[in-house]
């Protein structure tokens, strides 16, 4: 029963049996970031291979069975039928986890465009509808920091958090990106209607396996009182850290982490989130040189406009598989699988792996 396209069995056999030499090797674990790598690749394959050769066992089990059944087996194996499909289904979803860091914690940082208080309020929205998500989900959010908006009462002026759990990276990077509100204004006493737009950026959480050259002398770390939520004991305390990347410098990063009373631990999560700011950059780089070398002239455009929320119309657009969704609502609640899983089926396709 011969299968390829977004299986690709074949290179997965060969890239798994390729890998055989190295989980064998005894002196695997000497380096802990590779010994990572490789088991957790060889982990995901091998998931996926034996729950192919299982589906694939049930599918020719299941024609057999529909060539021979009577009429009043018909019924049960229709609901068998449902079973295999939703297997498949779930196996296709595990074909677009491919990324060497998928099973990472997600960093993410929200911030709104220009705008005012307009967009401060949609960047508080769309905090709103990702905490959410990632309750549904069943990840645990852990928030870094968080500027409040001093006009827009839900609104914020930056909000950094990471979204820990089953695959959270692999999940929420496809939310890399601008997306844009459309909407007749809550705060225009004359009912107009305004565009509103905020940033979304999502990393992965890199941490002391991966190797990021950061010279002590690039760092200028303040600490100062936490203006957060978190009680008496945080607010009382320079428990607050900034660190600044070559301050004042085009290569200039800021990180504040403001989460408990601890400094130490404050500082550490900032450090975490530096690191994974500079891979993202390092990543982007990275890429831009692969296409140029390609020759290719398509823009590497990881802050673009990626999706649409017009909410006096009542639908929300993906402008980069131009898929449609009703309900806006329901999506700003936090139910956002269906755009997700989307987003991943066209990464996949844009990676060359669909």
């Amino acid at each position: 029963m011969p299968y390829g396209g977004i299986f690709d069995l074949v290179a997965k056999r060969e890239r798994l049996q390729a890998l055989e030499p190295s989980l064998n090797d005894p002196d695997l674990w000497n380096d802990q970031a590779k010994a990572r790598q490789v088991t957790q690749e060889a982990k995901r394959l091998s998931k996926v291979l034996s729950a192919f050769d299982t589906l694939e066992s049930d599918v020719d089990g299941l024609i057999e069975l529909f060539e021979i059944a009577g009429p009043d087996e018909l019924d049960e194996l229709e609901e068998e039928r449902s079973r295999v499909e939703g297997d498949l289904d779930t196996l296709y979803r595990e074909t677009l986890f491919g990324g060497e860091y998928d099973e990472r914690p997600a960093i993410l940082t929200i911030k709104p465009g220009a705008g005012g208080t307009e967009s401060s309020d949609w960047a508080g929205m769309l905090l709103r509808m990702y905490r959410r998500f990632a309750e549904r989900q069943g990840l645990v959010v852990e928030v870094l920091d968080i500027v409040a908006s001093a006009t827009a009462p839900n609104g914020i002026d930056v909000a950094q958090l990471i979204v820990r759990g089953d695959r959270a990276y692999g999940l929420l990077r496809v939310e890399s990106g601008v997306h844009r509100l459309v909407r007749v204004s809550p705060f225009d006493a004359q009912n107009r209607r305004h565009t509103s737009f905020a940033s979304v950026e999502v990393v992965p959480e890199i941490d002391d396996s991966i190797d990021i050259d950061i010279e002590p002398s690039d760092l200028r770390i303040d600490v100062f009182r936490s203006s957060g939520p978190g009680g008496q004991s945080v607010n009382t305390t320079d428990s607050a850290v900034r660190i600044v990347y070559r301050v004042g410098t085009p290569e200039e990063i800021v990180v504040t982490c403001q989460d408990g009373k601890s400094q130490i631990k404050n500082r550490e999560k900032a450090m975490a989130v530096l690191r994974s700011r500079l891979w993202e950059r390092e990543e982007r780089r990275r890429k831009e040189e692969q296409l140029k070398a390609r020759g290719e002239q398509k823009a590497i455009e990881w802050g673009s406009q990626i999706r649409s929320y017009v909410l006096d119309k009542q639908y929300v657009k993906d402008h980069r598989n131009g898929g449609m969704y009703h309900e806006p609502d329901k999506i700003l609640d936090g139910d956002i699988s269906s755009l997700i899983w989307a987003g991943l089926e066209w990464s996949a396709g844009a990676d060359g792996r669909g």
